[in-house]
């Protein structure tokens, strides 16, 4: 391959449009599929697991600007707020990945879930990513050498007692003990596959559970919790995302990468530094997809959004909410009030009344506003739909 050196100590994982040399005791996955922007010869490869580091520097708040962190002792310049523009502290707008994929995938239903805040029971799948995304968080927090198979096994009944503790409506997922306990073996599965994907021994992520946020200039507020951020010694940012689905095929990568995207225009936006390297690793099936994004791609994602907030706000004033049915309609809470299914959706709330966790005069993060929903008196399972919101994501 002509212009492309490859170490003896290194492999090459390469598909038609993206290169990136690996060590090869990094242990990238088998079934790996990066794809993104070509690296050209002569320039520097993408940074590996292996110079994923704990060395001073490495975890500065140089490279973004944190809201909370709660696995990182904050210095005060991530404790600094990000300033409001006049625009947002009026009406607050925000848009989170989710919600973004929600209006993407069906404008009725983002506003079942914004603007009329309808509850939604947690489902076995939504759980299932919580609870294995909550192993491999607290997994880091053991020492380097004690991130085996066997260490992440003995963390998943305390992350699953921590959770019904939050959420007793998770007790009601399953008809009796031998449902919970299949339940907590395909869990336990998808934590295994993480170890054939990436060794965890020989990286110190820089945050985990990360809340990121940015304005843009139209004062439109893009929020977003990230998995995990891995910074290299020389500074090269990593956006790594866990999902408990499978990688979805060639032609749906884009839009499983819209929220790599989404993630990595708020980091470009607050930091100046564009990510090196986007990546989504599907614990279903053991796959992991890679995107090295360039200042281009954040600039298209950056009209994307706004010509999506654009259509919300369209949609707002006219109060008009199509369903666009769809493959993922099997899947809706909301078929009984859907037109599409010959449901009537509940009449629009008031200007006064309306505002949710992500949408137009929204102020809480995305999924996380907890005690704001509290206060308004909703029910448990709605609760319970708000813990888990983020993790609609996990499955895609």
């Amino acid at each position: 391959m002509p212009g492309v050196a490859v170490s003896r100590s290194g492999v090459l994982v390469a598909t038609k449009r993206c290169y990136v040399l690996w060590r090869a005791d990094a242990r990238p996955a088998a079934r790996s599929r990066p794809i993104g922007r070509a690296l050209s010869a002569g320039s520097p490869t993408l940074p590996s697991v292996d110079q994923i580091s704990a060395e001073p520097g490495a975890s500065e708040p140089r490279t973004v600007a944190v809201v909370e962190d709660s696995q990182v002792e904050q210095s005060p310049v991530e404790q600094s707020p990000v300033e409001q523009s006049p625009v947002e502290q009026s009406r607050g707008w925000s848009l989170s990945p989710s919600r973004a994929a929600d209006f993407l995938t069906c404008p009725l239903l983002y506003r079942f879930r914004v603007i009329d805040r309808l509850p939604e029971a947690p489902s076995p799948a939504m759980a299932r990513g919580t609870l294995v995304h909550a192993v491999l968080e607290k997994l880091f927090d053991e020492p380097a050498a004690s991130r085996s198979p066997q260490a992440a096994a003995k963390l998943v009944e305390p992350a699953w007692d921590r959770l019904l503790a939050a959420e007793p409506e998770l007790a009601g997922l399953f008809a009796d003990e031998a449902e919970r306990a299949a339940w907590l073996t395909q869990a336990r599965a998808m934590i295994d596959r993480y170890f054939t994907l990436e060794d965890p021994t020989r990286l110190e992520p820089a945050h985990r559970e990360l809340h990121v946020q940015a304005v843009l200039g139209s004062g439109l507020r893009l929020r977003g919790y990230i998995d995990r951020l891995d910074v290299a010694a020389g500074g090269e940012v990593r956006i790594v995302d866990y999902k408990t689905g499978t990688a979805p095929r060639a032609d749906f990568e884009a839009r499983a990468l819209f929220q790599m995207r989404f993630y990595a225009l708020v980091l470009w936006r607050t930091s100046g530094t564009v990510p090196r390297l986007l990546q989504l690793m599907y614990l279903g099936n053991g796959e992991i997809v890679r995107y090295a994004p360039d200042e281009a791609d954040l600039l298209a994602t950056e009209r994307k959004i706004e010509a999506l907030w654009r259509a919300i706000e369209r949609a707002r004033t006219a109060g008009d909410w199509r369903p666009r049915p769809g493959k993922l309609c099997d899947w809706c809470a909301h078929q009984a009030l859907c037109p599409a299914f010959g449901g009537t959706p509940p009449p629009l709330p008031s200007a006064d009344a309306e505002g949710g966790r992500d949408g137009p005069g929204s102020s809480g993060p995305d999924g996380r506003d907890g005690q704001a929903a509290a206060g308004q008196g909703r029910s448990a399972s709605a609760l319970a739909s708000c813990s888990l919101d983020r993790d609609r994501d996990h499955e895609i």
